[in-house]
């Protein structure tokens, strides 16, 4: 008997293979979906941590989502490393981009809120290197 390899059989392997792979995805994402909501309850209720330190928590947990999502939906986890470079690299020098215009944008609001008319002027202190008369 001859054996012969069918393309069904493996065009099957390679569904059961996504299949996985998405249901992995799937739950990964919804366990840290699930964290998130849990820590925001937590800190509503309770204030356990600075909110300074929870929402790093969550862009740190948001990126991570992102990650799973980019390289299982968008196919890039089995993409060569130079197509990664080619959308990371765009990618992280447009969040950059956001981050600097959105200090640049506070620095702006907060100069104008301290120059905006009919705001005391702090009173300016004259220092002399003269020595004091008695």
């Amino acid at each position: 008997m001859e054996h012969t390899h069918t393309g069904a059989a493996h065009e099957e392997h390679a569904h059961d293979s996504s299949t996985k792979s998405i249901w992995k995805t799937f739950w990964i994402l919804l366990a840290i979906t699930v964290f998130e909501v849990g820590l925001a309850f937590l800190y509503l209720e309770y204030d356990f941590m600075a909110r300074w330190a929870l929402n790093g928590i969550f862009v740190c947990l948001t990126l991570v989502k992102a990650f799973f999502i980019v390289a299982e939906f968008m196919h890039l986890r089995h993409e060569i490393r130079n197509l990664i470079m080619t959308i990371l690299i765009p990618l992280l020098l447009f969040v950059w981009f956001i981050i600097a215009f959105l200090a640049d944008g506070d620095s702006w609001k907060n100069m104008r809120k301290d120059l905006s008319p009919g705001t005391p002027v702090a009173p300016t202190t004259h220092v002399t290197n003269e020595p004091a008369h008695h």
